[in-house]
């Protein structure tokens, strides 16, 4: 037996339980050992004893306290990460017997963009949920287009579903395209916008855009554009990711944006309230795909929920919106 096979049998593989790292989960996701004992229905005395067992197991000091809350100590921060794997993979091995047992059953984790939930997802999910209609799919609001995915990589979702940048480069994660999103330049319907043949981005830089921030994906191809035709990018009004926000400014007002090709025809669904302009630019389509953890083969139940969403491209790309040029002069 290797020194450090036994160093884990005797000091940590006999001495570090799952309810002390549970524990331990707990204090950090809450700042507080009050907090922690109040959310586990245990004695902040047992909270203490936990921490104090593990960091004599492990040899180091894992919490640093201050009178702002408590935060990990770069040795803490090492056994959180991977005590969230650890719990992740129990979690999916539970579910998987679960599935073994009767797989019409289920549980899919998954996070996306506000814009994805309102326009892409409900039809992934309404035929999702009607082939499998025991499965619970649990969707929380997250961002893509930030190029973080922080809930994946805390293993709070399963999978992660939105417009992704290219090259896709991000470590640890993989990320498959499921299509190639046009983007237009819109405005509502009855903006003095609508009306016209042709547009300049020049004749557009001074008017009230709605951007989302600085460098990310869906505001880049603006200012790439104003740059390469000798123009600075526009100045931002309203910066922010909200569709609801987006869609009431555009619908109601003279404001002008870029939006993705879902996001104009949900806005169109019941009738022309945002028309596509006819600038003179062509943008990059932007791909939207599936980003999960690399090197873990997504459960089963994910796994079926990505097969659905795969189904559902050709479905999507042959509506008006896909099928058009991006710098098509209308809108649906």
């Amino acid at each position: 037996m290797s020194g450090t096979s036994d160093h884990w049998d005797r000091r940590i593989g006999r001495r570090v339980t799952l309810r002390d790292l549970h524990v331990l989960l707990a204090v950090v996701q809450w700042g507080s050992m009050a907090k922690a004992a109040t959310h586990l229905s245990v004695s902040q005395p047992a909270i203490s004893k936990a921490v104090a067992d593990l960091e004599r197991a492990v040899g180091a000091r894992l919490l640093d306290r201050s009178p702002s809350g408590i935060t990990p100590t770069p040795f803490g921060s090492v056994l959180v990460k991977r005590g969230l794997a650890v719990f992740d993979e129990l979690r999916q091995g539970i579910n998987e017997l679960e599935f073994l047992a009767d797989p019409t059953t289920g549980e899919v984790r998954i996070g996306c963009p506000e814009s994805i939930a309102a326009g892409l997802l409900p039809a992934v999910v309404e035929r999702f949920t009607r082939q499998y209609p025991k499965m619970v799919l649990r969707v929380a609001q997250a961002q893509t287009v930030t190029s973080e995915f922080n809930e994946l990589r805390e293993r709070t979702v399963d999978l992660m579903i939105g417009r992704i940048a290219r090259p896709f480069t991000e470590e640890g994660l993989s990320a498959e395209i499921l299509f190639e999103e046009p983007l237009y330049i819109v405005a509502g319907a009855q903006s003095r916008w609508a009306k016209r043949r042709k547009l300049t981005l020049a004749e557009l830089a001074g008017e009230r855009w709605i951007l989302t921030p600085p460098n990310e994906v869906l505001s880049s191809p603006v200012a790439a554009a104003f740059h390469a035709q000798g123009l600075e990018p526009p100045h931002a009004t309203v910066v922010s990711f909200s569709f609801h926000l987006r869609n009431h400014l555009l619908a109601n007002t003279d404001f002008i944006s870029l939006i993705p090709a879902s996001m104009l025809r949900l806005f169109n669904a019941r009738q022309t309230v945002l028309k596509a302009l006819p600038v003179d630019t062509k943008f990059e389509p932007l791909p939207v795909g599936i980003v999960t953890r690399k090197n873990q083969q997504p459960s089963p139940e994910a796994q079926l929920f990505i097969d659905c969403a795969r189904s559902m491209v050709d479905t999507i790309i042959t509506t008006p919106e896909f099928t058009k040029s991006a710098t098509h002069k209308t809108a649906g």
